[in-house]
């Protein structure tokens, strides 16, 4: 069992970056760990397809529209993905996330575990750093990221996450 950490955005704009952001801090504090792979995912594309197929399970941080507060991070897993996909969601990427989803379903590579830590954005113009908002969430979200990694792969202790910022 393998798990994809999946960090999607796009970073000249603002806070729509922050899934970058955050696999980007989570790999270097994290190196080495055993069945897990983290991806800065950009802004999707159908290649990201291939590297789905390879992992059981999956995490995605992205951006995400929840009608909360700027800076609110939200887990989501199993069907609750599917159920916020399924909702009114534009995407400035090339390739949504629903469609990535779509055809990993229909190639019968659909993760048997989901995730999804979504951060709600500030702005999403163009710039190249994240609103003061967003940038206090990259704890709140790089733990959240971690606790699904250790409740998924049972491998990682307290210790693991201490000073994880």
């Amino acid at each position: 069992m393998s798990t994809l950490v999946l960090g999607i955005g796009n970073v000249l704009l603002t806070d729509e970056g922050v899934g970058v952001h955050v696999i980007n801090r989570l790999e270097q504090k994290y190196t080495g760990f055993q069945d897990v792979r983290f991806l800065d995912g950009g802004t999707l594309s159908f290649s990201l397809a291939a590297e789905l197929a390879k992992h059981n399970r999956l995490i995605v941080v992205d951006a995400a529209h929840t009608g909360r507060s700027p800076g609110s991070v939200v887990c989501l897993e199993g069907g609750d993905v599917d159920r916020y996909m399924k909702g009114d969601r534009k995407s400035v990427h090339e390739v949504g996330l629903g469609d990535l989803l779509d055809m990993a379903r229909l190639a019968a590579h659909y993760p048997e575990k989901i995730a999804l830590v979504g951060i709600e954005p500030f702005s999403i113009e163009w710039g190249s750093t994240l609103s003061p908002a967003v940038e206090k969430s990259i704890c709140v979200a790089m733990e959240a990221v971690v606790q699904l990694l250790c409740r998924w792969h049972g491998t990682l202790t307290k210790n693991d996450t201490d000073g994880l910022c």
